[in-house]
């Protein structure tokens, strides 16, 4: 007798399988952004004072990169700790990453792959777990690296080469990758273009919010996308980057140059940021581009000049968002020093000043203590003359010629230092130097996170 054909077996039935599967697929999706977006309120996450009034912004879908999160239990419970970014076939990545002597494998490891050239011409991806570094884990730590980026490669149809891993968190533990890797399935499945959301808030470790900027502009009537988001809220005084940074375009731009716009802009945004003088083991920054859209050619063209101002807008930007989740902060500083001998010195200056403990607590406390100023000048090692410097909070004018400014009254300084978002300003008088770099207080707070942080 004739087996009777089930409806399943038909042409028609073949398809709405397919499709339900697909809805399926996009209502774990779905799923996990909810369980991501609801997370921090059931921890009773104390955001920052300084958090974007608006929050997270509406990035825009950039075409070629799509994005899934996962509760992998790496360290957390109850929250996306796992974010995976598909990039088309033809994308580009740059990077660039701490110089920490005791960086992390996965730093090691993705620093090697941009270094080789990373060609375009198959498809990539980057897989980023948040709550354990995989830092100073020894050959282990390579073996985790090794383990997920030939699983993930293997399932994705990509080649090793063009899987890059970030870790952040806790240093010294060994890494549960295979926790990861029974994840990687239900990440391919959930992978959606306009889920970058979740993908910011799944890399967040003691992030009190999640951040994200953007930025577009056109060449030739056509719009060039760029999209960011980052995690860092300690652990924060960077020498290439800043914690964790993922920035995604559409433009169509060779790697070299990419590389080149990428490494020069860092300079003048994660590498001017400060929390507390501590540089991490796994600070990475990785942007990718995708092809997708208009072309950018020569730098020095109007197209390339555009993409420049609109990437330094989105690095900047996420740098602030930075400091203005530093742990326990509650004023944004900006430190300029001018009349440096030369930039470097400049720089030098200003760093101290941003990393001092005394000038830090005293603009916590609103204290107008500008002398704990003079001191940080003093020990910078940057050339200097008692009787050239001058002080400004915001538009006081604090000292001048080695002394108090005669107009300077502490009433008004103790006013100014209320606010939220202050400026030290410094005019060493010895010639045409400048730095600006970007800091926050140092309040008790700052104690609270990290005296229990890996509990």
């Amino acid at each position: 007798m004739a087996r009777k054909t089930k409806k399943t077996d038909t042409p028609k039935a073949s398809k709405h399988l397919k499709k339900a599967r697909k809805w399926k697929s996009r209502a774990r999706a779905l799923a996990e952004e909810l369980r991501s977006l609801t997370a921090p309120m059931a921890r009773k996450v104390i955001v920052s004072p300084l958090a974007p009034k608006d929050g997270f912004p509406p990035l825009p879908v950039i075409a070629g990169v799509d994005f899934a999160t996962a509760q992998a239990g790496v360290k957390y419970q109850g929250r996306a700790d796992v974010m995976l970014a598909r990039l088309a076939p033809g994308s580009v990545v740059a990077g660039t990453f701490t110089r920490s002597a005791t960086r992390s494998a996965s730093v090691r490891d993705a620093q090697a792959k941009i270094g080789a050239g990373n060609g375009a011409d198959q498809g990539a991806a980057i897989l980023v777990n948040s709550g354990n570094s995989n830092a100073f884990t020894g050959a282990r730590g390579q073996a985790s690296v090794e383990a997920l980026t030939t699983a993930l490669a293997q399932k994705m149809g990509i080649p090793a080469t063009r899987v890059f891993t970030s870790s952040t968190g806790v240093i010294g533990e060994p890494l549960p990758h295979e926790r990861i890797e029974a994840r990687l399935d239900d990440l391919i499945a959930g992978l959606q273009p306009d889920t970058i959301a979740g993908a910011a808030r799944a890399i967040m470790t003691t992030d009190t919010f999640p951040k994200g900027a953007m930025a577009t502009f056109e060449v030739d009537g056509k719009t060039v996308h760029i999209a960011g988001i980052a995690k860092g809220s300690g652990m924060v005084a960077p020498d290439m980057a800043t914690m964790l940074v993922y920035i995604f375009t559409d433009a169509r731009i060779g790697q070299s140059r990419l590389q080149g716009v990428v490494s020069r802009l860092t300079k003048s945004s994660f590498n001017c940021i400060t929390v507390d003088s501590d540089t991490s083991t796994s600070d990475t920054l990785l942007v990718a581009a995708t092809g997708q859209g208009p072309e950018i050619g020569d730098m020095r063209s109007a197209a390339g000049r555009a993409f420049t101002r609109a990437m330094d807008a989105v690095m900047t930007d996420l740098a602030h968002q930075v400091i203005r989740d530093g742990e326990g902060a509650t004023k944004f500083i900006t430190v300029t020093v001018t009349g440096a001998a030369d930039d470097a010195d400049a720089r030098r200056c200003a760093m101290a000043i941003a990393n001092s403990p005394l000038v830090k607590t005293a603009v916590a406390g609103e204290d107008a203590n500008w002398g704990r100023v003079v001191m940080a000048v003093g020990k910078s090692g940057a050339a200097a003359d008692r009787d050239l410097l001058s002080i400004r909070f915001g538009g006081i004018s604090v000292a001048r010629n080695g002394m108090v400014d005669p107009d300077y009254t502490e009433a008004d300084a103790a006013a100014y230092m209320k606010g939220d978002e202050l400026e030290i300003g410094v005019d060493l008088g010895l010639g045409t130097g400048k730095s600006t770099v970007w800091t926050c207080d140092l309040t008790h707070r700052y104690i609270d996170i990290n005296a229990d942080y890996r509990s």
